[in-house]
C-alpha cells in the first residue's frame, strides 16, 4: 500500500513552488497548470498521482503547476471553488467524485477533464459513451451498480445472522439511487431485508442508524459518496456503538476502525490518472481517450473490529483479503 506521510506530501506538493520566475524561465519550457478539485484531502491518494506525474516527467514548481481545493462534501463549496479553478484557466483538472465534475461541467470556462470515484458517468451525462466520450471529460469510472450486490454477499460471509441491512446512501446524487437498487436486487437470494438511510448530515445519519440499530440482527452497508467520506469516522463510530456489522467502498474506513471494505485500488487509479493527464499537457482531447474501468480491487478485514462484535472471520475469507488488520 503507497505510504507517505502528511508533511512528505506537502513538500511534493508545494515545496518547489517557491522557486523564482526567472529560475523557471530559465528552463526554457512553459509553466503548465493543473487543477485538483476534491471533496476531502486525501494526501496519500494525491501523493500517488503526484508520484504518477513525476515519473512522466512533470515535477510541481518546475514545468507544472498544481492548484488543489477541497469542497469539504458540501455542494455549495464545491460549486464555489469549481468556478475558481474554472477561472484559472488550467490545462487540465483532475476532478474526483460525482459532485465535482457535474459542477466543473457547469462552469462558464470549459477546461478538459480527467475523473476519479465516479460510478456511472454515462448516466451521469458526463460523457457520451465509455469508449468515445466526446467531451471535455474523461478518466476512470468505478464500477458498475451490480457491483454493489457484492457488499450484501460479503457482509452476510462475515456475518451471517444479519437478516436487516440498513444501505447508507446519498439521495441527492443518481449512484445513491442506483447502488441501492443493485443492493436490493441481490436481497431476496440471501434473505436479508434492507432499507435506505440517508446521508445528508451528521444528524440524520445518528437519528436513522440508531433507530435501524433498536431492532437486532441489523447490518449496514455504506455506498459510494462524497457525503460519506466526510462523515467517515461518524458513520465507524455509529457502527461499533450499536455493534452493528458494516462494510464500506473503501478501505480508509476498515483502517479506521470498520469491519471490512472491498472497492477499487484507488492508489492505482490515481497513479493511472495521471497518465491521462499527461496525454492532455501533451495535446491530446479528453474525447478521444476512452473511460477506464478499474483493474485492481481491495478486500480489508479488521480482525480487532470482528473480535469486538463477536464474529468469527473464516479463514478462507481471510486468504482473500488483500490486507488483515489485526
Amino acid at each position: 500500500m503507497f505510504d507517505l506521510r502528511r508533511r512528505e506530501f506537502i513538500t511534493l506538493l508545494g515545496g518547489a513552488t517557491a522557486w523564482p520566475l526567472a529560475a523557471r524561465a530559465q528552463q526554457g519550457e512553459r509553466m503548465r497548470r493543473v487543477g485538483v478539485l476534491a471533496s476531502i484531502p486525501e494526501d496519500a491518494y494525491l501523493a500517488a498521482f503526484m508520484q504518477g506525474l513525476q515519473q512522466l516527467g512533470w515535477d510541481n514548481g518546475h514545468n507544472v503547476r498544481i492548484d488543489t481545493r477541497w469542497g469539504a462534501g458540501k455542494v455549495d463549496d464545491i460549486r464555489k471553488y469549481a468556478a475558481e479553478l474554472s477561472a484559472l484557466a488550467p490545462d487540465v483538472i483532475l476532478a474526483v467524485g460525482t459532485p465535482a465534475v457535474g459542477q466543473l461541467l457547469q462552469a462558464k470556462k470549459a477546461v478538459p477533464i480527467v475523473f476519479l470515484r465516479v460510478t456511472d458517468p454515462v448516466g451521469a451525462g458526463f460523457v457520451d459513451s465509455l469508449a468515445r466520450p466526446g467531451g471535455v471529460a474523461t478518466g476512470f469510472s468505478l464500477s458498475e451498480y451490480s457491483f454493489s450486490g457484492k457488499w450484501l454477499e460479503l457482509l452476510k460471509t462475515i456475518a451471517p445472522g444479519v437478516t436487516r441491512v440498513a444501505v447508507l446512501r446519498d439521495p441527492d446524487i443518481a449512484t445513491g439511487g442506483g447502488q441501492f437498487a443493485a443492493v436490493q436486487s441481490a436481497a431476496p437470494s440471501l434473505r436479508v431485508e434492507v432499507s435506505p438511510i440517508n446521508v445528508r448530515d451528521a444528524g440524520e445519519i445518528e437519528r436513522t442508524v440508531t433507530a435501524f440499530a433498536r431492532v437486532p440482527n441489523g447490518g449496514l452497508i455504506v455506498t459510494r459518496s462524497s457525503l460519506a467520506n466526510v462523515h467517515r469516522d461518524l458513520i465507524v463510530n455509529l457502527a461499533a456503538r450499536h455493534k452493528l456489522p458494516a462494510i464500506y467502498f473503501d478501505r480508509t474506513f476498515a483502517v479506521g476502525g470498520g469491519l471490512i471494505s472491498y472497492g477499487p485500488d484507488y492508489v492505482d487509479q490515481y497513479q493511472r490518472a495521471a497518465s491521462y493527464v499527461d496525454r492532455i499537457l501533451k495535446g491530446e482531447k479528453p474525447a478521444d481517450l476512452p473511460v477506464q474501468s478499474p483493474t485492481k480491487f481491495q478486500l480489508v478485514i479488521n480482525l480487532k473490529t470482528a473480535k469486538g462484535l463477536g464474529l468469527d472471520v473464516p479463514v478462507h475469507l481471510q486468504q482473500l483479503a488483500d490486507e488483515v488488520i489485526e
